[in-house]
């Protein structure tokens, strides 16, 4: 099946308001910013991302945050994004904090059929037992606070342990970049920018891939393959220049 459509407009063309969507990316790396880009053309709002963080101001998830699309972010990292803080603090936006181990898993649970998973990550914190502030009013006052999750106590090498119970996470679209992909939507990522990609390929319920070089079915090695195609239901081949617009989040010199 070929699963290459012509533009990444078309691509997201049925994201609708209110969608939940799983982005790839760590930082800058490995983000999918032209599709991010035809989501923010698109015009759709009330938009929740599931993410390991949101970009930076102006690029990213950052873009989408500055026009106020988002209602909602799940993510583990939100350090390099001063809009980001600006919008939590002031009740803007609900953000749903979550360890970053625990975040890879819950979107891998998604796309592996599994409804939840225990953890050890969080036992013992707010994590487990309830209380984080996921919604501020705008005088600073928590509205918005984490339900008490489930623990339960296992046998382990160590001895007894208490875990605490983790649902998935699977989202309406997942938006992904990849370094190669075919028309069967096999994907390979480069380095680090493999990162959280995978994870968000997995999870989404329809999987929009933009890729920097179009390969035909066959020229990958099947070794090689990231993603299998089975995840992804739509690809995006990138121009040159799109391929090549890579922004570095924080560049540091060595003085002369």
């Amino acid at each position: 099946m070929d699963k290459v459509v012509a533009s990444a407009a078309e691509a997201v063309a049925d994201i609708g308001s209110g969608s939940v969507l799983s982005v790839g990316g760590f930082g800058l790396c490995g983000i999918p910013s032209v599709l991010i880009e035809a989501v923010l053309a698109s015009g759709v709002t009330d938009l929740e991302a599931v993410s390991n963080n949101c970009g930076v101001d102006e690029w990213g998830l950052g873009r989408l945050l500055m026009a106020k699309r988002l209602r909602r972010m799940v993510s583990s990292y939100v350090g390099e994004n001063k809009e980001f803080a600006r919008q939590f603090l002031s009740g803007e936006l609900e953000v749903e904090l979550t360890p970053q181990g625990t975040l890879a898993e819950r979107m891998r649970a998604g796309g592996s059929g599994i409804a939840a998973f225990f953890t050890a990550t969080g036992v013992g914190t707010q994590v487990a037992e309830g209380g984080l502030p996921w919604r501020y009013d705008a005088a600073g006052n928590v509205v918005v606070s984490s339900p008490a999750k489930q623990t339960q106590t296992f046998e382990t090498a160590e001895g007894p342990r208490e875990f605490v119970l983790e649902e998935a996470i699977v989202a309406d679209f997942g938006l992904v970049r990849a370094w190669k992909g075919d028309r069967h939507g096999n994907l390979v990522y480069r380095d680090s920018a493999r990162n959280f990609n995978p994870l968000a390929a997995m999870c989404g319920r329809v999987t929009i891939a933009e890729v920097e070089e179009l390969v035909e079915p066959g020229e990958l090695d099947p070794n090689q393959v990231h993603t299998p195609g089975v995840f992804v239901q739509r690809v995006v081949a990138l121009t040159p220049e799109q391929a090549a617009d890579k922004r570095i989040e924080k560049r540091t010199v060595r003085a002369r």
